[in-house]
Formats: C-alpha cells, structure tokens, sequence
C-alpha cells in the first residue's frame, strides 16, 4: 500500500478549519515526464509520416523547387507556360490583404508544391517499375547482364540515401495474381504423388471443370481485390492458415530462437535478463523511429510485419483469433515460479539502466512469495485449444481482478520467464542437451510461457537464453533479426563487468516490479491441470515411439491412413 500512496499525485481532506491539499511534486514530476516522452513519440511520428509520404524524395527538396521557380520568375521566365497567372487569377485571397507581388508569391508556392507533389509520383511510380523487375533472379554469378547492371543503377539512384524503415512501402510492386491455368497446373503437380491412375484422372477432370466454371468467376473477384489491396492474399492467409486454427498453437504455430550455442556472455540469471531486456527495447525504439535499414536483398522487402513486433497479443475467439496491438507499452509481463510480475521499465521518462533491470529482476528473484492458487498453471490456457480458453475468458477474465492482471500480461511490451532450469549444450551428453533446450524453448511445461504474447525471452537459471514466438504476425526472418540484434547488442555494445553484472548505475528508490493477483475458481485450475495432464501424456507417448525406433517413414504412414495424428504433429515438431 506504500507504493500506491507514493502514486497519488495530490489529495486533499476537509476539516473544520477548512480544505486540507497536498501535492506529490514527485508524483506530478513523473505524470509531466512520462507525458514529455509520450508527446515526443507523437511528434517523432508526424516527423516520420512526412519523412515517408514525401519518398523518395525529401523535404527540404520542396525548397529547391520553390527556389527554382522563383529564379526563373526572376528572369523574366515563366516556367509554369501560363499556369501561375491562372492560379492568380483563380486565389480565394482578395486583393485587401495581399499585394500584387504577395498574390504572385502565393501563386509560385502553390505551382512549386504541385509540381514537387507531381515529381515524388513520378518517381515512386518510377520506382515500383524497376522494383518489378524479376530477371536479376535469374543471372548466372558473374555474368550479370547489361540490361540488370543499368537497372540497379537505377533503383540506387531513386531509392535516396537514407530510407526509413517503413519508406519503400508505398513503392513496392503490388503482387501480382497467377492465371488460373498455372495455378490448377502446380495444384496437378502438387497431387500427383498422393493419387493412383485413376484417381489423378478424375482430379484432372475436376480441375477442368472448375476452371470452366467457378474458377473463372473467383478469378475475376481476385483481380477485383488487387487492384486496391497491395497483397491480395495476405489478410486470409493471416486469418484462415493461423488465426482460425482451433488447435493448440504451442507445438502446432510457434516456433523458438537459440541463445549462442558455445558462448555464454554471463552465468547470472539476472544479469543476462537484465541485459536482453535492454536490448530488446533498444530495438523497439529503432522501430518505433523507424531507424532501422530496410531488410534488402538486392530490392527491399516489406517491413509490414515489424509494426506489430512489441505490445501485441493473440485474443482467443470462437471461430477466429484476433491479434490487438497497442501503440507504448512501458512495462514487460515476467513470469517465476508460478508468479507473474509486471516490472517496469521506464522511470520518469527514460529507459533503465541495464545495472537497474538486473536489479529489478534480481528482486523478483529473490521474492519468497509462493504462487496463488491455480496461478502457477494459468498459462496452460494458452498451450490448450483455443475455444476452451476463449470460454473461460469470457466468463472469469472480463472484469475484477483478473482482467486487470490479464491486461498487465497482454498490454506488456513482451513476455519474460526466469525459468529455474540449466539449458545448453553442456555435459557429457552435448546433442541430449542440445534436444532438451529446443524442447524446452517449443513448449517448456507447457504453463510456464504465455504462448498468446507476439513472443517470450526465456532466461534460464544458468544464464542461457531464448524466445518463443507466436506466428500470425509475422514470419521467422522478422523475429530472427530481432533476436540477432538481441544477442549481439546484449555482448558486444552493452556488455557485462568483470564478476559478469551488468553496466550502469541503479537508482535504489527504484519501486519493486508490482505482483499480479489472480481469483482463479475451480473450473479453471481443473481445465488447467487437464491440458497439462494431456500433455504429459503427449510427451510420454512419443519417447515411447522414440524409444521403440518410430522411423519417420511409420509416422508419416500413419499420419496419412489418419491414425495418431495429433502425437506424430507434437512429436515431428518436437525434434
């Protein structure tokens, strides 16, 4: 309760002798400082969209625009063939309040801006032309053709020379829809390994008349949609290949990144978690300000997914998921020993040391406090099938305590758990070990990771890490860049002292990370101890096929006669 006296920013009581105020200077210095970054955020955005809504040209090329035409007005030259004078002519300004030479300033600013906004079309539209070019793909490596070598001229010459991160979007090459004909010809192909004579006959036929019939009306409303949509497959590829998958999503949708398989930067737990939590939101600053390089190959990809990397959840649904992502999230979700702490990262406006994340995590390490009831098997509801966990959301997570505690972890910027394990290549068993931390970073005990969160860092006992990421929202490049900016900035540019602590200094009036408190009823501890029941039972069924040599080609056998398929789905990802 001391903390929460500490956050009233001012109260006041009423007594005989009249009104009693107090201020908190410090609580209103922390409101004013926290509202100083918020509206900087909000300025560095603005700044931001003109940046990428001008590209690619730039600003400051307005002004040699306007400069030009006004030095050709000057010599009696009227590079607008007539036009500037129509303008003039046509200005909702009357003549009271400008002058004549006021009126033909006004008009050349108008004529310069239109003709600047006309040159950044050209261009971009200039720009999505080459970006279309595809036969660079196909050069033999060192014999690159004239016609490619002139072409990356160009788009070097027309990308500028700092794009932002989010700058090529407006310029990239819609994708474009395949004929009907090539797609029922892959489709063909794709089949032909699975059917007999007689039955890939009779798909050929089928495939015939759905060309000729449906297919060519389906055709006609997909070019519909990408004449306006810049990919006209991505939304239901979002939507129907992951979100309205009623599955589990742990084994089935999410995958993991590894830490440095032979380089440990520090034994700490703390230290290390402290360090990848620094690191990680000196990413989301970058994306944030859009200061990362555009991904390129030889043309820049789409940065689209990036803008749902921090503060993103996926909600449970009845028929389908949904993904929320909200603009700032100042605070991260951490899970210990069956606990969840919200811990925050930010104190009157600026990030926290490295030294001051290891401080903070350190307290929540050494917190003796044991688990509430049902609280250290909560996150089983995110491992399980996802109608169940859409059930009892509605019914026990809408409001009271546990929405508020819920909020805490989906609102969180990302998902950390201290896990109490050692992981690694370590050993006498090193490939043993290599198989349990894989294992471990997929699924964990299946309650001690919040599977719903865009992704979760695991920090293990012995200073090793890791993450697990949900897939709808972006694709495994997106997050294997995160996590090798992660890693390196974690040893190369903020680095450890000597006795393996993190840099910087720690502010000991820091408050500790806030307690999340739950009022979890029967029905869900029972739903909870049955996911992890089922998979144990998962776990336990596939060592035994691994034990008894299950070779690939029975599992897969079996997976196509339709027997064990749910265990050989757990068991393939599992390895």
């Amino acid at each position: 309760m001391a903390e929460a006296h500490q956050a009233v920013a001012f109260q006041f009581t009423i007594t005989p002798e009249g009104i009693d105020l107090r201020l908190s200077y410090q609580a209103l210095s922390q409101i004013y400082l926290s509202g100083l970054r918020s509206w900087k955020k909000r300025i560095s955005r603005m700044r931001n969209r003109v940046i990428k809504g001008v590209y690619p040209a730039s600003p400051s090329s307005w002004l040699f625009v306007v400069i030009a035409i006004l030095a050709t007005m000057y010599m009696r030259s009227d590079p607008s063939m007539g036009l500037i004078a129509k303008i003039q002519e046509h200005l909702p300004v009357s003549s009271l309040f400008l002058s004549v030479q006021g009126q033909t300033m006004l008009s050349v600013l108008v004529f310069s801006t239109l003709l600047w906004l006309s040159l950044i079309l050209t261009l971009r539209f200039c720009l999505k032309l080459l970006l279309s070019y595809h036969r660079w793909m196909f050069e033999q490596h060192g014999r690159i053709s004239t016609t490619t070598k002139v072409w990356v001229t160009l788009v070097r010459l027309l990308s500028g020379r700092k794009p932002l991160l989010y700058s090529y979007q407006t310029s990239l090459p819609c994708l474009p829809v395949p004929p009907i004909k090539d797609t029922l010809e892959r489709y063909l192909e794709s089949v032909r390994p699975l059917l007999s004579g007689p039955g890939f006959q009779r798909m050929t036929v089928l495939a015939a008349q759905f060309e000729n019939s449906l297919g060519n009306r389906l055709q006609r409303y997909l070019k519909l949609k990408a004449l306006w949509a810049t990919n006209y497959v991505s939304d239901w590829w979002e939507e129907y290949i992951y979100l309205r998958g009623r599955g589990p999503i742990m084994v089935n949708s999410n995958y993991y990144g590894m830490d440095f398989l032979y380089v440990t930067p520090t034994s700490i737990q703390a230290a290390r978690a402290g360090n990848t939590i620094t690191a990680l939101l000196l990413y989301r600053r970058k994306v944030n300000s859009e200061q990362l390089t555009p991904v390129s190959t030889v043309i820049p990809l789409c940065a689209a997914q990036c803008e749902r990397m921090f503060n993103t959840t996926r909600t449970p649904g009845e028929e389908t998921d949904v993904l929320q992502h909200w603009q700032d999230s100042e605070f991260v979700a951490v899970y210990h020993r069956g606990r969840y702490f919200r811990l925050w990262v930010y104190k009157a406006g600026r990030l926290l040391s490295p030294r001051e994340m290891e401080y903070q995590i350190q307290r929540i390490l050494d917190d003796p406090s044991p688990p509430g009831p049902g609280e250290d098997r909560l996150g089983a509801l995110t491992a399980g099938d996802r109608v169940p966990w859409c059930t009892v959301r509605k019914q026990y997570f809408s409001s009271g305590v546990n929405k508020r505690s819920l909020d805490c972890i989906e609102r969180a910027a990302f998902f950390v758990t201290l896990d109490d394990e050692e992981q690694g290549m370590m050993g006498e068993d090193p490939v043993g070990n290599l198989d349990r931390y894989a294992k471990s970073l997929l699924h964990g005990k299946c309650y001690d990771r919040w599977f719903d969160k865009s992704f979760s860092v695991v920090v293990y006992k012995n200073g090793k890490n890791g993450l697990n990421a949900e897939h709808s929202w972006a694709d495994a490049p997106t997050v294997a860049h995160l996590w090798e900016f992660t890693l390196a900035t974690d040893a190369f540019q903020l680095g450890y002292t000597e006795d393996g602590h993190c840099k910087g200094e720690v502010e000991r009036s820091l408050p500790p990370p806030q307690r999340l408190t739950w009022d979890i009823p029967v029905e869900v501890r029972v739903l909870c101890v049955c996911i992890k029941s089922q998979f144990i039972l998962t776990e336990h069924v596939t060592r035994n096929e691994t034990a008894n040599k299950t070779s690939f080609s029975n599992v897969g056998q079996n997976a196509i006669n339709g027997k064990h398929h749910s265990k050989q789905r757990t068991w393939g990802n599992s390895i």
